[in-house]
């Protein structure tokens, strides 16, 4: 077993849920506010992007490295954090990605170039990377499976989604008042409050010896993921037919396909294969992935139609947002009683045919009018949403010992955030392509981004729905999380 001194919840009668003791309620409160920074900061600077670039010299071009800057990082370095923290300890490297974080952040706030912006935000991305999966590790080192788990994955699933949401609900807010430098300056001090009472609280677990850490499938996993993250983020920009899209996007590839062959090898690998044959591992994280892509491209696209069609302000967007949110939080918290009751599984399927559902709704979606059926739909595919977050955790999670559960969890970490890196970037490039088009064929520019915006989500609605299906009958024969 793992050595780990994390505290025990408080004990129950049998067939009862434990309470949490009051230091274990800090602690998850520690660990959920660090993924909500990171989150926050996948969003919190799109609609500060143009008056960032006429601060700092930033051409058009050049923008989108805002924010592949740091996703490359933070996607492509998961799984190999998330590897180190199980080999050295997570608490350990859970606090040295804090501190890397906050110092990013001053960085990226105090920038005079965009050199150095850029070198704040790839760092803020590395400390990312740590953050995430030594977090997640920690969590479900603390919180034993069962009920008190499900609650706390489903407080830190929540929050990591409202993040997003909120991130974009800020950064119009924050740059339009303080400007967009208080961005950065919000997460380097939301980073050294949480740094400063970390350490105090969470106690230190790890694997019970040091296997060598597993070179070729670390080198061969991150440049995939790399090249990966770097093709699909330039393409929302050039289009897939640029050349460095096309040489990235195939070295990831091959070098994905490598990994796998690498790890098949290895005598102590990265990434255990048979790990990733478990039907509740695979499947957990197929749909973790999905709803994560899908669902921050749905609030992405929502953005373009309330701003470019509707000509709300980013305020007023950021108030429909708000509604949404609250609906989120509240879907996150009552989602351990929904598993309780339909089991992991049909809530995971549930929730992703909910979220299916009502991206299609946005198909009504008009030039004119459509905040209502707006708002409705992306609150009810947002409840969904969360539901599939929490209970793909636990599916994904459950079952494993503690010595592997780092790498559980970073494989759970990883489809969340490679989720947020890819989904906007796949779906803006096709709806750009059809706007364009419909641009070429005499369309006005409101119409025109309308039919982008629609192509892309009966294409996301699709996506998710045969996931569904997929998932359904992927989980059939196994008895996942209790269900």
């Amino acid at each position: 077993m793992a050595i780990d001194t994390s505290p025990s919840p408080t004990s129950a009668p049998p067939g009862t849920a434990p309470r949490m003791t009051a230091r274990a309620k800090l602690i998850l409160l520690v660990l959920c506010a660090a993924q909500f920074i990171v989150a926050l900061d996948f969003s919190i600077l799109n609609v500060a992007l143009p008056v960032l670039g006429e601060d700092l010299g930033m051409g058009q071009a050049d923008l989108q490295w805002a924010v592949t800057a740091f996703a490359l990082p933070s996607g492509g370095f998961l799984l190999l954090f998330g590897r180190i923290a199980d080999l050295y300890g997570r608490r350990r490297l859970f606090l040295i990605g804090l501190a890397l974080f906050a110092a990013a952040s001053v960085l990226a706030t105090l920038a005079w170039s965009p050199a150095v912006f850029l070198a704040g935000r790839a760092l803020q991305g590395l400390g990312a990377a740590v953050i995430v999966p030594t977090g997640m590790s920690l969590l479900t080192t603390t919180f034993a499976e069962g009920p008190q788990r499900d609650r706390a994955l489903g407080i830190s699933g929540t929050l990591l989604s409202l993040g997003f949401t909120i991130g974009m609900v800020l950064g119009g807010v924050m740059t339009d008042s303080l400007g967009w430098r208080s961005t950065m300056g919000l997460l380097a001090v939301a980073g050294v409050g949480i740094l400063a009472v970390a350490p105090g609280l969470l106690t230190e677990s790890r694997h019970p010896r040091r296997p060598r850490v597993d070179v070729p499938g670390a080198v061969t996993v991150t440049g995939g993921l790399l090249g990966l993250i770097y093709a699909l983020s330039t393409a929302a920009q050039q289009g897939f037919g640029g050349v460095d899209v096309i040489v990235t996007l195939t070295a990831g590839i091959v070098l994905l396909v490598a990994f796998v062959i690498v790890e098949s090898r290895a005598a102590e690998p990265l990434v255990s294969l048979p790990m990733l044959r478990r039907r509740t591992v695979a499947w957990g994280n197929v749909a973790g992935l999905t709803t994560f892509s899908m669902m921050s491209t749905v609030v992405f696209l929502l953005t373009l139609y309330f701003q470019e069609v509707l000509d709300l302000s980013a305020f007023q967007s950021g108030l429909i947002f708000g509604v949404q949110g609250v609906f989120a939080a509240l879907s996150g918290i009552t989602a351990p009683k929904v598993i309780a009751r339909l089991g992991a599984r049909n809530t995971l399927v549930t929730g992703l045919l909910l979220q299916a559902a009502f991206t299609a709704a946005l198909l009504g979606l008009g030039a004119d009018s459509g905040v209502w059926l707006a708002l409705a739909g992306v609150t009810i595919a947002c409840i969904g949403h969360l539901w599939v977050i929490v209970s793909y955790g636990v599916i994904a999670t459950s079952g494993l010992p503690d010595e592997e559960q780092g790498l559980a969890t970073g494989l759970v970490t990883s489809s969340q955030q490679v989720g947020l890196t890819i989904g906007i970037p796949l779906l803006s490039a096709l709806s750009s392509a059809h706007v364009a088009t419909l641009r070429e064929d005499g369309s006005s520019f409101a119409d025109a981004t309308l039919g982008g915006i629609k192509l892309a989500l009966g294409v996301d609605a699709a996506v998710v729905a045969v996931i569904a299906v997929l998932a359904a009958f992927g989980l059939a024969r196994v008895r996942a999380a209790r269900a």
